[in-house]
């Protein structure tokens, strides 16, 4: 059975996922940052224009380090420096990793109520996949929506129903809907702006916009009421030229009508604006989404609603989704959404934007929006209650990154990314070869006191030892690629103080051995009641010290998180060797003559004893 066990942990530590390169490169664990070094990144904040608070700093700082440490044992270092920087340091390269950190992920989900642009040309030329939301709504087995790919075999987004506890709208099953992008160009009219206050910073701002561009530019930009159509009068634009020149910071500052209307005023602007840029729930915003601009209404459910988001693996689509459960409230919040995307007539404006991007529309879109991004638009198929999945083009990794971020908070600040470099380790290669060095002597040292205490039994003990280090280092390189473990000196301690624990399992076993041959039992019958005698005890101390490990993974953070990890893995490994090595070692053992031999057994003087009885 521990045959077993090696051959299934070492397949996937040469060849599971994320296993590449080299043999040797294969068998690398993941090392900490005071091991090997890595890569800093600061972090700028600012909380709507303004310096953060100190709450806020802090709690940014919270999220951050929930997020880096989803599974705390990456052992990342967050830290605040002065009043609003954040500086964080992962080990080894981890520029992606820290590129993404920073994003506020605020979840918003908006009723699309217009769009703009030459969505002919995205026809032409598709985007890739791009993730879409299903939810659960159906209390009766549905008719599940597909969406037929396109010429490049991209999917539209679109929601479905499924069996579950909510409610279909009107009591019909969901229509199946296939949506792609229409072939033909359309602009749709968009709702009444909700007029958002404007600071005295935002008039100076457009003040100095409206000199920029030229005050009969400007004053032809503000009696816009609906967007230019550049597909039919491709000149119409000429006009307002000089809005392609704003920098997206000064694009920002626009009203969400002149941003929409304005048909020079492009996604690349749109998508490079401050972040924070369109989280304001209470307004319309402007966004891009399928190469067109888009207009949304204000944000009715928000990330605050979701209860829980988890990866998960949908084995239908055999795909990675993300499963969101909302709130007592947030489920209301979500039916009131659903409902007006699904029972919109067909002179609503939501509607009318519907058909710009989908042919075949029967009901409005609702988009799902990460920050600046739209992460999809779906249509609606019914009035939904319950659970629901954002889907697409994830994998696990992905899925779970998106899940962290909903389930640790959106950051109360907003950041601009500073300098990034990289840091050298904390422990130097000199102290490392040290402290391993140290851990070789005192593995030699406990080695040579069992082979003179115990003998032949002090073989064992070493073998016993030496499996359940190759379990651990095997352990270590599969969980450093799973679940990003990160070996750090704390937890070399962990691993090093475990070699504790198992002696005292062999101690304990050993001396029940010898308490039953002294009660007059052959060393045969003596091993298997010594190990049902002793197996209890080995199991109640190996469970306080996997429980004090939890308790210590619990309540700490970083690099004791690290220690207390490695503690509770190397006692769970070590209780594996006990019962599918140990025991049944010691028995094929018992049944030779060299284990009759109190010289060569080690159980020495309780051999002697009892054979002078007999």
């Amino acid at each position: 059975m521990l045959g077993l066990v090696f051959v299934v942990l070492y397949l996937l530590v040469f060849f599971g996922a994320g296993a590449s390169g080299t043999w040797k490169d294969r068998l690398e664990p993941k090392l900490g940052l005071d091991l090997i070094g890595g890569t800093q990144a600061t972090y700028i904040a600012s909380q709507q224009g303004a310096p953060p608070t100190k709450e806020a700093m802090e709690l940014a700082q919270e999220i951050i380090e929930s997020r880096v440490n989803a599974l705390g044992v990456s052992e990342a270092e967050v830290v605040i420096q002065g009043n609003n920087t954040i500086v964080v340091s992962l080990a080894g390269k981890a520029d992606d990793q820290l590129k993404d950190l920073s994003k506020a992920a605020n979840m918003r989900f908006r009723l699309l109520t217009g769009v703009t642009g030459d969505v002919a040309s995205v026809a032409l030329n598709p985007p890739s996949p791009s993730p879409s939301v299903s939810a659960s709504g159906s209390a009766k087995p549905s008719a599940s929506g597909s969406a037929a790919p396109s010429a490049s075999g991209s999917k539209a987004p679109e929601v479905t129903s499924s069996a579950s506890t909510g409610g279909q709208g009107g009591g019909a099953p969901a229509p199946s809907v296939s949506a792609e992008p229409s072939a033909a160009p359309s602009a749709s009219a968009s709702a009444p702006a909700a007029e958002a206050p404007v600071t005295a910073d935002q008039k100076e701002q457009r003040a100095a916009i409206a000199k920029k561009v030229g005050a009969a530019v400007w004053a032809a930009a503000e009696k816009l009421t609906a967007p230019v159509d550049l597909s039919t009068e491709p000149k119409a634009g000429l006009p307002f030229k000089p809005f392609s020149t704003l920098t997206p910071l000064e694009v920002n500052a626009l009203d969400p009508q002149m941003q929409f209307n304005v048909p020079t005023i492009s996604c690349e602007q749109l998508d490079k604006r401050p972040n924070g840029a369109i989280d304001d729930i209470n307004s319309e915003v402007i966004a891009c989404y399928q190469g067109a601009k888009v207009m949304l209404d204000k944000a009715e459910v928000v990330g605050d609603d979701i209860d829980k988001a988890s990866p998960q693996l949908d084995t239908t689509q055999n795909q990675w989704v993300v499963s969101l459960d909302f709130k007592s409230a947030g489920q209301n919040k979500w039916a009131a959404l659903t409902r007006k995307a699904f029972e919109a007539t067909t002179s609503d404006p939501c509607y009318i934007a519907a058909s710009s991007l989908y042919p075949n529309v029967e009901h409005c879109a609702v988009a799902v929006v990460l920050d600046k991004e739209i992460v999809s638009a779906p249509q609606i198929q019914g009035v939904l209650t319950g659970q629901s999945q954002i889907t697409g083009d994830f994998n696990s990794a992905s899925a779970k990154e998106l899940a962290d971020q909903l389930n640790f908070g959106a950051i109360p600040v907003t950041f601009e990314s500073g300098p990034a470099q990289t840091v050298s380790a904390t422990v130097g290669g000199q102290q490392l070869e040290a402290g391993l060095l140290a851990a070789a002597i005192g593995l030699g040292l406990v080695a040579i006191y069992s082979f003179f205490y115990y003998r032949m039994l002090g073989l064992v003990i070493f073998l016993s030892l030496g499996l359940s280090a190759l379990l651990t280092f095997g352990a270590l390189v599969f969980l450093g690629r799973s679940i990003g473990f990160t070996l750090t000196l704390a937890g070399i301690v962990g691993f090093i103080v475990s070699l504790g624990v198992a002696a005292d399992s062999f101690v304990i076993y050993f001396e029940r051995l010898k308490d039953e041959i002294h009660e007059g039992r052959s060393p045969r019958s003596a091993v298997p009641r010594a190990w049902h005698r002793a197996r209890r005890t080995i199991i109640s101390a190996n469970a306080i010290t996997i429980m004090c490990a939890v308790v210590l993974y619990i309540v700490s953070i970083g690099q004791v998180q690290g220690l207390a990890f490695a503690l509770g893995l190397s006692t769970v490994l070590d209780l594996v060797v006990v019962f599918l090595f140990r025991h049944p070692i010691m028995t094929v053992l018992a049944s030779t003559k060299a284990f009759l031999s109190p010289r060569v057994s080690g159980l020495g003087r309780a051999l002697r004893t009892s054979q002078k009885e007999a």
